[in-house]
C-alpha cells in the first residue's frame, strides 16, 4: 500500500524531526503506555507526546538486572533496560516522562528513570475501581498534569487550544477504528500484524502525517482486493503487545490464522472510545480516560474486562482466542485462568495461554504451540 509506504518513510524519519523540534525549543514529552495519559493536554501545551512502547528485545531486559529484581514485569524491565543501555535515541531525548501509576510495575520504570538517570518524572495515580470518588481522584491527577505541563512548558493550556487537540486526537481514533472494523469481514483486507504497526506509529508519528496516511490507507483497503486465503479467525489479547513484538502475529499468521482484534493493556493504543466534547473539558478527559476506558486486568472488579473480550469476540466471530502475556504480570495469570472457563461455556471455541520474557529461546516451542493451536482449530471446524 502507498500509504503504508509514505508512513513507514516517516517513521524512518520521525527521530530526525524530533530532534530538530528539541533543538528548536519544543518540549519533548514521553509517557508510560497504559491508556490512562490524555496526549491531548500534551498538544494543549505545545508540547510533542511520545509513548515509550518498544519491546521484544533480550538485551534490555538483561541491562535491567542491574537496577530491578527479576519479579518485575517483562516489559517494564525492557523499558528500564532501553533507557540505561543508551542505545535507543528516543529514550534518551525525552524533557518530561510522565508515568499514570496503575501498578508497581509501571512505578519501577517511573523510580528508575528518576533515580538512575535523573530523568525529570512525573507521576499521578490511577485508582483501581470504577467509582465516583476513584473518578475524582483520577480528575485530581489529571488537574496536577495540567499544572505541572503548563510550568513546564510556559504556556497555559486553553480551552481552545484543549478542544482543537481532542478534535486532533479524536480523529485519528476514528480512523484507527474504521480500519480496524474492516477485519469483521470474512477475508479481511488488512491483517493483524499490519493494523498492530499502525497502531504503534500512533504513538510516535506527527498526529497530522498520520491522519492523512491513514485516510488514505482506509480508502485503499476499502478497494483492496484481499490475497490470503481464509484461516481461523483470532481474538489476540493479554497483558502487553509492545512495537518491535511481533513474534506471537507473525508465527499465527504464517499458521494460517488471521489475528482480526486485540486487546492489551499496555504497548496498543485505546482506539474503541472517542472524548465527548459535551461541558467541562477535563472532566471530558477523565471520562474518556478513566471512566469509559477498557479495564485493565487489575481492576477491580474484574469481570468488566472478561464481558468485554467476550462481546469482542462476538463482535468480530471468531474461531479461538491466544492469550499473550508477559512474566510476572500475576494480574493477567490470574485473570487468564477465569477467562478460559468462560470462553469455554459461553463462547465454545478454544484458548491458547502463553508466556513471554522476551528470550530468543521460546520461539521455537511459542511458534509450535501456536502452529499446533491453529491446526486443532482447523479440524474442529474452526476455519
Amino acid at each position: 500500500m502507498e500509504a503504508m509506504r509514505k508512513l513507514s518513510d516517516h517513521l524512518a524519519a520521525r527521530i530526525t524531526e524530533l530532534t530538530r523540534l528539541r533543538n528548536s525549543g519544543t518540549k519533548l514529552i514521553g509517557y508510560a503506555p497504559g491508556g490512562y495519559m490524555p496526549e491531548e493536554m500534551v498538544y494543549a501545551s505545545g508540547a510533542v507526546p511520545v509513548g515509550l512502547i518498544r519491546g521484544g528485545d533480550p538485551e534490555p531486559v538483561a541491562e535491567s538486572a542491574a537496577y530491578v529484581p527479576r519479579f518485575i514485569d517483562t516489559f517494564c524491565r525492557a523499558q528500564i533496560g532501553y533507557r540505561m543501555l543508551g542505545e535507543e535515541r528516543l529514550y534518551q531525548m525525552l524533557d518530561l516522562f510522565i508515568v499514570p501509576v496503575t501498578d508497581q510495575n509501571i512505578k519501577t520504570i517511573a523510580d528508575c528513570f528518576n533515580f538512575f538517570a535523573n530523568d525529570n518524572v512525573f507521576r499521578y495515580g490511577v485508582p483501581h475501581q470504577k467509582d465516583e470518588r476513584a473518578f475524582e481522584y483520577y480528575l485530581a491527577g489529571l488537574y496536577a498534569l495540567k499544572t505541572k505541563l503548563e510550568e513546564f512548558t510556559g504556556n497555559k493550556i486553553e480551552d481552545e487550544r484543549l478542544k482543537e487537540a481532542i478534535d486532533l486526537c479524536n480523529r485519528m481514533r476514528e480512523l484507527l477504528k474504521e480500519i480496524s472494523s474492516l477485519r469483521r469481514s470474512e477475508k479481511p483486507p488488512v491483517t493483524g500484524y499490519e493494523f498492530v504497526k499502525l497502531n504503534h506509529a500512533s504513538y510516535i508519528a506527527d498526529q497530522e502525517f498520520l491522519i492523512g496516511a491513514l485516510e488514505s490507507m482506509l480508502t485503499e483497503l476499502r478497494e483492496r482486493t484481499p490475497e490470503n486465503p481464509k484461516g481461523p479467525r483470532i481474538l489476540l489479547t493479554g497483558s502487553t503487545l509492545a512495537m518491535g513484538d511481533y513474534k506471537v502475529l507473525e508465527m499465527a499468521e504464517e499458521a494460517g490464522a488471521s489475528i482480526v482484534v486485540e486487546e492489551f493493556a499496555e504497548g496498543m493504543r485505546h482506539y474503541r472510545e472517542n472524548v465527548h466534547v459535551n461541558g467541562d473539558l477535563m472532566e471530558a478527559l477523565a471520562d474518556r480516560y478513566f471512566r469509559r476506558r477498557e479495564p485493565p486486568a487489575w481492576f477491580r472488579p474484574s469481570r468488566e474486562r472478561l464481558d468485554y473480550l467476550i462481546q469482542l469476540a462476538r463482535d468480530f466471530d471468531v474461531d479461538g482466542i491466544i492469550w499473550y502475556q508477559l512474566m510476572y504480570r500475576s494480574s493477567y495469570d490470574i485473570q487468564a485462568f477465569y477467562f478460559e472457563k468462560m470462553v469455554n461455556k459461553e463462547l465454545d471455541i478454544p484458548m491458547l495461554k502463553i508466556e513471554s520474557d522476551y528470550d530468543v529461546s521460546e520461539r521455537g516451542p511459542l511458534r509450535t504451540r501456536i502452529e499446533t493451536f491453529v491446526e486443532i482449530i482447523k479440524a474442529g471446524g474452526g476455519s
